[in-house]
């Protein structure tokens, strides 16, 4: 499987079919066992546990089902926790969060706390964090499978269009038809391996 700046594809499959298991290797939090996996032109099985730590962190942005956004900091803070492991400034963490916030139209909430936010703007705010530091890879797990139809579907949109601006490109896995239809391209994962759905 070979993904492509901009482009995102959808990866469909059975509970336990292993749709996890890739994402952790994709983000080498596994290694495999064989074939490679290999990050702009990167063998992550070359790298040490630090320097994949690192890659992440530089490289790979991640949205999540369940949000993890954390509830004592502000949605500022929140975003701009990728660009905080990065060592960024603080004058420059706060600019790029309100950018990015403002960007999935949550433009004056910097200061507002998780508690004051609907399930579809915290996921907004989960998908401005993994933009935030413009990572070349965005894994999105689920990222609609919490919220209703009409939120999940501009939810999406909203992922794909701050994707393409990124020029990052994306692996959503999903059990979702409809949003898996959003992708460029929509994978399944079987027993056999991966083949187009």
């Amino acid at each position: 499987m070979r993904l492509k700046a901009g482009e995102l594809v959808a990866i469909m499959g059975e509970s336990g079919a292993g749709k996890s298991t890739l994402l952790n290797l994709i983000a080498g939090l596994d290694m495999p066992e064989m074939g490679s996996v290999l990050l702009e032109g990167t063998d992550l099985a070359t790298l040490d546990e630090d320097a994949r730590a690192a890659l992440r962190r530089e490289r790979i942005g991640f949205v999540f089902q369940a949000f993890h956004i954390l509830p004592h900091l502000t949605l500022a803070q929140n975003v701009g926790l990728p660009l905080a492991l990065l060592r960024t400034t603080q004058s420059e963490t706060r600019a790029r969060a309100t950018n990015i916030l403002g960007a999935v139209g949550l433009s004056g909430r910097e200061d507002a706390y998780p508690s004051e936010l609907s399930g579809g703007e915290l996921q907004r705010v989960a998908i401005a964090r993994a933009l935030v530091h413009r990572p070349a890879l965005i894994l999105a797990d689920e990222p609609t499978g919490n919220l209703d139809p009409e939120t999940a579907a501009r939810v999406l949109a909203l992922l794909i269009g701050q994707l393409r601006e990124a020029g990052a490109a994306g692996l959503l896995v999903t059990h979702s038809d409809i949003a898996a239809a959003s992708a460029d391209r929509i994978l399944r994962l079987t027993a056999a391996g991966l083949v187009d759905a």
